[in-house]
């Protein structure tokens, strides 16, 4: 999966650009999701899923044309971009996210630090090209994501030999590294769901390959080597 984070402070315009660039990655022929945080709840309180979200765990909300869950408290990203059934995600705000590439739109030139200029792809603005992103940057910043976006698990585990996630994210965004390097996604335990890596710390995945190869060693047929197991949940 490809994803790019697109942020600023109010008023800056990542809005506008967001929907602009997820359109043009779906003419790329992507499935694209998005995602968008807010500092404030959702507008939903009069609506009869906010009032049942109240007092229940968890609300579905199911029409003939689309549908939606809510939470009525906090998620982490990670754990809800297997339900999104998409290979690219373009993200509204969140800008404490670390594990992602973005793209900043700066009002002032002391916005770069505070939006985290270090993770960025591209910037727009008063600390970047001086204006608001054009439709022809929109298309070049789509072909940017297809070749530059990643996603990266935010455990912070630190097998990559950087303390955290953030700090490979960095060292990707500049070309110093790819995201091959996060052993949390591409280590001797490999699972996916609904086709979306999920990410194991060492001591998840240790537990995991043990636990396997305690069970298999107990049915006939088995031998050591690659196994590849398919469960349907």
């Amino acid at each position: 999966m490809i994803a790019v984070n697109v942020v600023g402070f109010k008023n800056s315009g990542k809005t506008t650009l967001a929907v602009k660039l997820a359109a043009a990655l779906a003419r790329r022929g992507r499935r694209v999701a998005g995602a968008k945080f807010a500092h404030c709840g959702f507008d939903r309180e009069s609506a009869d899923t906010g009032k049942l979200a109240a007092v229940c765990r968890a609300v579905a909300g199911l029409s003939p044309n689309e549908a939606m869950l809510v939470w009525p408290r906090g998620r982490y990203l990670p754990d809800l971009v297997p339900l999104l059934d998409c290979d690219c995600l373009v993200v509204e705000g969140g800008k404490e996210l670390g594990w992602l590439p973005r793209i900043v739109l700066t009002r002032e030139e002391a916005d770069r630090e505070a939006l985290g200029a270090d993770l960025a792809l591209a910037e727009y603005g008063a600390a970047g090209t001086g204006r608001e992103p054009s439709d022809e940057d929109v298309e070049r910043l789509a072909d940017l994501v297809v070749q530059r976006g990643f996603i990266l698990p935010g455990l912070d585990c630190g097998t990559c030999g950087r303390p955290d996630c953030r700090g490979l994210a960095a060292d990707i965004v500049t070309g110093r590294t790819d995201p091959a390097d996060c052993q949390a996604l591409d280590g001797e335990v490999r699972v996916t769901v609904s086709g979306v890596p999920l990410a194991l710390n060492p001591f998840t995945a240790k537990l995991v390959a043990g636990t396997l190869r305690g069970l298999l060693g107990g049915l006939k047929g088995y031998v050591p080597g690659p196994v590849r197991i398919e469960l349907d949940v």
